[in-house]
């Protein structure tokens, strides 16, 4: 008898002669771009550094293609939307010590979102590991302590015989559900030294599956079933695993309205009869979702942004479907399914039968979406409004667009319609500021044949300016709106309202359109009414290019804090 772990993959002829007569002159930073190509990587992102350069020696040496950034973290941003875009695992090679470090608000960020993000960083010489206080340039005690709690897993390789396995092993820790950010670290001196091991030729690292137990799924299909008044939360969990077709299967058979989190845009169509669209940070669908007498949750953790600030108190039974077990229940009890989406989705479309016919659910949607409307036109917020719809206007339909954290997105969070699936990124799982033009630049270089938007606030926009030279160094075709209101304007709001006055709230900045002229990037002073002309000049034109805005914009009053 045969058994699966007795099976042996023979080395093909080719094989073998590579093994016997490796080229020369490869070193260890080969052994990592030869495993990145034989895993089926094509494009890497990163930043040299003293103790790196065996990577970046090698990569001379390959076929792999180089996006080099002028900061770590804007670099780690990049990697990030490439791995969203595509569903690889986006490489980003990376020094030691400051280098390292200087990425770690982009893998946070990464870790929040799912994005599957490879970071390779080097690490001083071999002697140095272990503790104590050696007087290396760039030396941390304990470098990947400080990645730990960050990234998904940590591999330190100490030897050059070590480094296709961990990479292999990072790579699939990446891929598996939930995706996420991994954290592999190299010896400067393992890097630089000729290497012995032969040419790396094979890769395969397949992600490990993650199907929901089955008498979870039995239950959770009779709960569905049965509900008078079921509603499904859909989270970025569903966008990641490519399961936006099933969701709208099982959403069509039980005639659940459904509502999108802020990670999960276009996880659901906009224009459906049954969408609730995003608007969490309403009490009246708050109200309505706490109603429903089973509520299937998919690929969300129901975090602040996605219950309404935690005011969403469930009155029904609420079913988890979550492949971060983390998340499980962490907010509120549920049935909790550890899963992929996409498997948990399937596995109910399988089990439960028929179709519910009700009507009354899509008039249901209809009268919360008008209650909506009505609170947001009773605000006279008209200008915030008609600025998304000329972005919309302009923004061709299967482009991407990335968010950065200033009330233009936070507004869109709610009311923009993403048009595709995997369209709408921001920086919402993490916080941070800086996220949109570098995360732009990653989608360009992901998919170049369609332009890509990038929007940031004057705030925002300081923290990855430098980028604008990688824009055209590449020629990358990112189109930069910039909304210039002189400061941090969400925080000068959260201040007045609090405190009656504000406190660092306000800026000095460059004109945005010399700057970008500068660095060889055309660029365009716009207003709203002429900001859908302007915007879709832009866009169609190749290449890199800024539009900036003048304007101070409000955010819309919340309700969390109603009553």
């Amino acid at each position: 008898m045969t058994h699966d772990h007795d099976l042996v993959l023979r080395p093909t002829a080719a094989q073998t002669e590579a093994a016997l007569n490796p080229p020369p002159g490869r070193n260890g930073g080969d052994l990592v771009v030869e495993t990145l190509a034989g895993l089926g990587a094509t494009t890497v992102f990163g930043l040299p550094g003293q103790h790196a350069l065996g990577m970046f020696d090698a990569l001379r040496r390959s076929d792999l293609r180089y996006i080099g950034l002028r900061v770590e973290n804007n670099a780690g941003f990049a990697a990030d939307a490439y791995g969203r875009i595509t569903g690889e695992a986006a490489p980003l090679l990376l020094s030691t010590g400051p280098g390292a470090l200087t990425s770690l608000a982009a893998l946070q960020e990464a870790a929040a979102a799912s994005a599957p993000v490879l970071a390779i960083s080097s690490q001083i010489p071999t002697a140095g590991l272990g503790g104590g206080r050696h007087g290396y340039l760039h030396e941390l005690p304990d470098q990947s302590a400080s990645f730990r709690g960050v990234v998904k897993s940590v591999h330190t390789v100490r030897t050059q015989s070590q480094i296709p396995s961990a990479i292999a092993a990072a790579w699939q820790s990446a891929l598996t559900a939930p995706h996420g950010p991994v954290w592999v670290e190299i010896p400067q001196d393992v890097l630089l030294a000729e290497t012995l091991v032969p040419v790396v030729t094979g890769g395969d690292a397949f992600p490990e599956e993650l199907p929901p137990r089955p008498e979870l799924t039995a239950l959770a299909a009779h709960l569905l079933s049965s509900a008078a008044r079921p509603a499904i939360i859909a989270g970025g969990g569903v966008v990641r695993a490519d399961a936006a077709g099933k969701l709208r299967q099982l959403a069509e058979r039980l005639s659940a309205p459904v509502v999108t989190t802020f990670g999960g845009k276009g996880a659901f169509p906009w224009t459906h009869p049954l969408s609730l669209q995003s608007w969490l940070e309403d009490r009246h669908t708050t109200d309505f979702l706490e109603d429903a007498d089973v509520l299937l949750v998919v690929g969300s953790g129901l975090g602040e942004l996605s219950s309404n600030y935690h005011t969403f108190k469930p009155r029904g039974r609420v079913i988890q479907i979550e492949a971060d077990l983390g998340k499980l229940e962490s907010n509120h009890p549920a049935l909790g399914i550890h899963a992929d989406a996409r498997l948990a989705l399937q596995a109910l479309l399988e089990t439960i039968e028929g179709t519910r016919g009700d009507e009354s659910a899509r008039g249901r949607v209809r009268e919360v979406l008008d209650r909506v409307r009505e609170r947001i036109d009773s605000q006279q917020l008209t200008l915030e409004q008609d600025l998304l719809v000329s972005i919309r206007q302009a923004l061709p339909s299967r482009s991407p667009s990335f968010w950065d954290m200033t009330i233009l997105a936070y507004w869109a969070w709610s009311a923009f319609d993403p048009r595709g699936t995997n369209t709408m990124h921001s920086a919402q799982g993490s916080g941070g500021l800086g996220y949109a033009f570098p995360a732009a630049l990653g989608a360009a270089a992901a998919d170049p044949t369609h332009p890509v938007l990038a929007v940031s606030g004057d705030g925002g926009a300081l923290y990855s300016i430098a980028e604008l030279a990688t824009a055209r160094q590449y020629d990358l075709n990112v189109t930069w709106l910039i909304v210039d209101d002189g400061g941090y304007g969400i925080l000068r709001e959260y201040m007045t309202d609090a405190f009656g006055e504000t406190t660092g709230t306000e800026l000095t900045r460059p004109d945005y359109v010399a700057l970008a002229e500068s660095f060889g990037v055309p660029g365009v002073r716009t207003t709203p009414e002429t900001l859908a002309d302007d915007l879709a000049k832009s866009l169609a034109a190749p290449g890199p290019s800024v539009v900036v805005l003048p304007a101070v914009l409000r955010m819309f009053a919340p309700t969390h804090v109603e009553g």
